[in-house]
């Protein structure tokens, strides 16, 4: 299973505000603490905003912050929200399969066995279990540790 940059983004900026503790951030601090384009970004926190997941305040001294403590941000769920196909092979969208030996083949089957398995992992976690080494990772973004 392969994240798209999209869903990478996502958790970065899930876990940037999470070590942030209910301090106000923007997306040009956070685009240059991961030295990623501000523009993506925009996007993210637009999709993150819609989610739920994150406020967005608006004005001079606006920012964005999250809207939920980090230990009810569910991983798995983070991740299906924001991923727009979770097909690992073609065979998983009928629509567009044009795979010779679908129907034949079982290999789709272990597959959607294993894309199960993965995300039931990340439904065990939480945005919470990300930032126990907060410190480590407030270090690492150039940040005043809580």
């Amino acid at each position: 299973m392969h994240l798209t940059r999209h869903t990478d983004y996502a958790l970065r900026v899930l876990m940037y505000l999470g070590v942030r503790n209910g301090k106000l951030a923007t997306i040009g601090e956070i685009a240059e603490r991961y030295a990623i384009s501000e523009n993506h970004l925009m996007k993210v926190v637009h999709r993150l905003g819609r989610l739920g997941y994150i406020r967005t305040i608006r004005g001079r001294q606006g920012g964005i912050l999250l809207e939920r403590d980090p230990r009810e941000i569910n991983l798995g769920e983070v991740i299906r929200n924001c991923e727009d196909d979770m097909a690992v092979v073609e065979c998983f969208d009928p629509s567009t399969n044009e795979c010779r030996i679908a129907g034949a083949c079982v290999f789709n089957w272990v597959l959607d066995d294993a894309l199960g398995a993965f995300m039931a992992v990340l439904d065990r976690h939480t945005l919470g279990d990300l930032l126990s080494p907060a410190e480590r990772i407030a270090w690492r973004l150039g940040l005043p540790s809580r």
